[in-house]
């Protein structure tokens, strides 16, 4: 695993703090935009971990989807099962 370095400057964003990620780092840690993370404080020290991967926007999701493989209409036409009376 190549480690990488960088010195930075903790800047008010709003009425928190922020510190940005630069690309390098970001990739080498395989992070993207929209990656969830988990941020933790201990010893001094700000842990930043993915949580999963990037929440997927309507756009990406529609871009994937295959009517081959989802059967196109995903409503039956007619009543079916209990709810036929």
């Amino acid at each position: 695993m190549t480690s990488k370095i960088a010195t930075l400057t903790v800047q008010k964003w709003g009425n928190s703090l922020a510190v940005r990620i630069p690309a390098p780092i970001a990739r080498c840690a395989h992070f993207h935009l929209g990656t969830p993370v988990e941020l933790s404080a201990k010893d001094n020290q700000i842990i930043v971990k993915p949580t999963g991967e990037p929440k997927l926007t309507l756009e990406e999701r529609l871009e994937l989807f295959d009517p081959k493989k989802h059967g196109g209409e995903t409503m039956a036409s007619e009543l079916i099962g209990v709810e036929k009376f």
